[in-house]
């Protein structure tokens, strides 16, 4: 009998030392799943801190464009602000070329020096603001800056599809047309 203790004995123990070589194998598969389970989490965290890194650089670049189209769009802005106030005095000039064409071509004494001087400081300011006036006579018709008022037969054959008469001179802004030249065309 002491021998089938000794035996069951020796049997607990066995069972013992296998449960625990048992646990111990499968703490240690364990612990390599943990350990790749961290090694891919590892790489998921990097994959996922490369992509938030691009989508920054993007947003980054974006803002920057952003910023750069903004400051441009307010130079712009700021060229052409003038526009109004120079189209409202187009008329006024309209009147100066008109009565100075009319004085040189009746040998007029009534074109006083100040005139003169007033209507060279007006161009000058004008100018000065970014107003170009448009050369048109002479130069082939193009919609794009010209307002046809009429045709005409052309005086030469050279002249057919230019502008023969400019009644209205046209202007540009800053290299921004803000009024057509309306002209007389060669047919």
């Amino acid at each position: 009998m002491r021998r089938k203790k000794d035996s069951t004995k020796k049997q607990n123990v066995m069972d013992e030392e296998l449960r625990n070589n048992s646990e111990a194998n499968h703490n240690g598969a364990e612990n390599q799943r943990n350990t790749a389970s961290d090694n891919n989490d590892a790489e998921s965290l990097k994959q996922q801190l490369e992509e938030m890194k691009d989508k920054y650089m993007r947003l980054f670049a974006e803002f920057e464009n952003y910023k750069r189209r903004t400051l441009k769009e307010k130079a712009d802005w700021f060229k052409t602000a003038a526009e109004d106030t120079m189209s409202a005095l187009l008329p006024i000039l309209d009147d100066f070329d008109r009565a100075r064409k009319f004085a040189e071509e009746n040998d007029n004494e009534g074109w006083s020096e100040g005139m003169e001087l007033l209507y060279q400081k007006l161009y000058s300011v004008l100018k000065s603001k970014g107003l170009e006036p448009m050369q048109s006579n002479g130069e082939e018709f193009d919609p794009e800056i010209h307002n046809a008022i009429t045709e005409i037969p052309a005086p030469d054959e050279e002249m057919k599809g230019k502008v023969v008469d400019t009644v209205e001179k046209g202007y540009r802004l800053n290299d921004k047309i803000i009024r057509h030249a309306k002209v007389v065309v060669g047919k």
